[in-house]
């Protein structure tokens, strides 16, 4: 039984390791907007993974491990940018956002795996606490208002994450598969 526990442990941890591993190589995976300080990225479809497939304590250490990784320098943020400045300047609150979102959505997912809730939750629910962290902070840091800051911050970027929700909770299952292992 012991043997059990070590193992499930270590494909737990490995699970968690490899989600927050993709996380970090998809903020690299930018397409700059020049009338928005934040870029389009791939993070969402990530951050959504780490909801579907980890516990919500999994996702908290796994997103604490990464803001810890930005904050010490390590390049993992959107674009491979780190730090305090990065963190807490103007798109910093989406990173805070990613953690709300991915923990909200693991908590309200279940343990049975349904492409449409996992789809209906990062729709209705990651998409807009994404957007309430990072269009709070945009505006709180940058003072441009709250009109313009979700004209420029939030707006442009929901066809296309609406898109990526749905091609994480498409990928969920067969990941799940792939690496094994329970929720």
């Amino acid at each position: 039984m012991e043997h059990a526990n070590k193992t499930d442990s270590t494909r737990e941890m490995v699970k968690m390791a490899l989600l927050m591993a993709m996380n970090c190589v998809s903020a690299y995976v930018i397409i700059p907007l020049p009338f928005s300080l934040s870029p389009i990225s791939l993070q969402t479809v990530f951050v959504n993974l780490l909801g579907f497939l980890l516990t919500p304590r999994q996702v908290v250490i796994t997103m604490c491990a990464y803001l810890l990784m930005g904050l010490a320098g390590l390049p993992v943020f959107t674009g491979g940018t780190s730090g305090p400045g990065k963190l807490f300047g103007p798109t910093g609150g989406y990173i805070f956002g990613f953690m709300a979102a991915a923990f909200i959505i693991s908590w309200l997912r279940g343990n049975n795996y349904s492409f449409k809730r996992c789809g209906f939750l990062g729709v209705v629910i990651g998409i807009p606490v994404i957007y309430l962290f990072g269009v709070a902070q945009l505006n709180l840091v940058t003072g441009i208002g709250w009109e313009k800051a979700v004209v420029t911050g939030a707006l442009p970027f929901i066809p296309l994450d609406i898109v990526k929700c749905l091609a994480a909770a498409y990928l969920a299952a067969p990941i799940q598969r792939a690496i094994g292992g329970g929720r």
